[in-house]
C-alpha cells in the first residue's frame, strides 16, 4: 500500500477538517474542529464471507 489511507471525517465530531499528525507518526490524524487526535491502522484483508464472522449474513438470526 503506497498511498496514505485518508479518513473522510472525524470519528468523534464528524467534521471534515482533518490533517495528518506530525507527532503521531504514520496513520495519525488531527481534527482541527474538536482538537482530537486519532490513528488509522490497516489490519488486513478478510476472507470472503467467513463462517466465523458472526455478522448478520451468517444465517443465524434470532
Amino acid at each position: 500500500m503506497s498511498e496514505r489511507a485518508a479518513p473522510f471525517y472525524c470519528p468523534y465530531c464528524g467534521d471534515e477538517d482533518l490533517r495528518p499528525s506530525e507527532e503521531g507518526g504514520h496513520g495519525s490524524w488531527e481534527c482541527a474542529s474538536c482538537c482530537r487526535a486519532f490513528s488509522l491502522k490497516f489490519l488486513g484483508l478478510l476472507s470472503s464471507h467467513s463462517s466465523t464472522s458472526g455478522g448478520p449474513s451468517d444465517g443465524n438470526r434470532d
